[in-house]
């Protein structure tokens, strides 16, 4: 059964409060008050929504237009038509009347059936709308909630993705979770990450761990060769970055995320060096993005702290020694010296968790 609407009559006169409320009571819970701060005293007290306030203008202690005005600053009754019922409707009233955000104003005498037509259309359009509102509001919520699933389910095929592909190449897939970790630290707690907002860090961050993606295309005989790597080996070994951006760039679903261009562009050029010598195309300076400096830092960071096929796990003061004297390549200086500002704070993220 539908509940039944409430309409709240303001007006000094009796004889007028009795006169509208026979034209609702039959269909609606009518309340009174009997000048505005009456009214808003019942506004304050009453337990349930009102559907639509009829005003009469001449009032002891507050007319109606203050009244108005306090429920338009206070926002006491939100989503609610109110009808200005007044003797006194000439053009200064009625003008401030709209402005203060009445529906409509009725003159009196008031004829009841068009008092009733006029004041139930409104209040059936106002009700019409708070449905159409939480339907929307509904719907908005169950797309946002479908479009977060789709979102995580497309975060877990890339960790999956990326962790098999630490597993073909020995590793126990938290390599990739530690370069995720020290990377968003990087953005977050040094100069490197300003000028990027927060969903930029994270999105960088997400891009981070399919830095390694083109391993896949590598054979397992060079992923797990225990010993040095020959010259042609080690070619082959390089095309990692550039068949990683391929992948990447062929994955449609990829593509749509945001994560996707700070993607392509570490996978590529993760191997970079500042001073031109890394690959695969020898870029140097500021031409290598930002975040494939940082990933690259982290790559070589946590790699040096783990055990490989082909090495045992060096030290943290050996590991920082040798990104520190450029044995793993050339470092931004800026780069560096922010990593080292941080890197005790980032022990507790690698392989090793610091220990030395």
């Amino acid at each position: 059964m539908e509940e039944r609407k409430t309409i709240l009559v303001v007006d000094d006169d009796v004889m007028n409060r009795m006169i509208i409320c026979s034209i609702f009571d039959a269909d609606h819970d009518v309340i009174e008050a009997g000048n505005g701060q009456e009214a808003l005293e019942r506004i304050r007290s009453i337990n349930r929504r009102i559907s639509a306030i009829l005003l009469d203008y001449m009032m002891p202690e507050m007319d109606g237009l203050e009244l108005l005005r306090i429920l338009r600053m206070s926002h006491l009754v939100q989503d609610c038509p109110v009808f200005l019922i007044t003797a006194e409707a000439n053009s200064e009233v009625t003008r401030q009347a709209y402005e203060l955000g009445v529906m409509d104003v009725i003159s009196k005498p008031v004829v009841p059936f068009i008092v009733r037509r006029r004041i139930e259309s409104v209040i059936e359009l106002f009700e019409n709308r708070k449905r159409l509102e939480l339907t929307v509001n509904e719907q908005a919520e169950r797309l946002l909630s479908q479009s977060e699933r789709i979102i995580r389910l497309n975060y877990g095929m890339i960790e999956a993705l990326t962790t098999a592909i630490e597993f073909r190449s020995g590793e126990s897939g938290a390599h990739v979770r530690r370069i995720h970790d020290i990377t968003l630290y990087m953005l977050e707690n040094t100069i490197l990450g300003d000028g990027f907002t927060g969903e930029e860090k994270t999105q960088i961050a997400l891009a981070s761990i399919m830095h390694d993606v083109g391993k896949i295309a590598v054979s397992d005989t060079i992923l797990n060769k225990p010993g040095r790597l020959t010259e042609q080996e080690f070619e082959i070994m390089k095309t990692h970055t550039t068949e990683g951006a391929r992948l990447l760039s062929q994955i449609p679903q990829l593509r749509e995320l945001d994560a996707f261009k700070y993607a392509y562009d570490i996978a590529l050029h993760h191997h970079e060096r500042w001073d031109g010598g890394g690959y695969p195309e020898h870029l140097a300076g500021d031409e290598i993005s930002v975040c494939a400096q940082i990933v690259s830092l982290a790559d070589v960071y946590d790699a040096l702290q783990s055990r490989r096929c082909y090495k045992e796990a060096y030290s943290n003061d050996r590991a920082l020694e040798m990104i520190v004297t450029g044995q793993c390549g050339v470092f931004n200086p800026v780069l560096l010296e922010e990593f080292m500002r941080v890197e005790k704070a980032l022990r507790p993220l690698v392989a090793g968790g610091g220990d030395e």
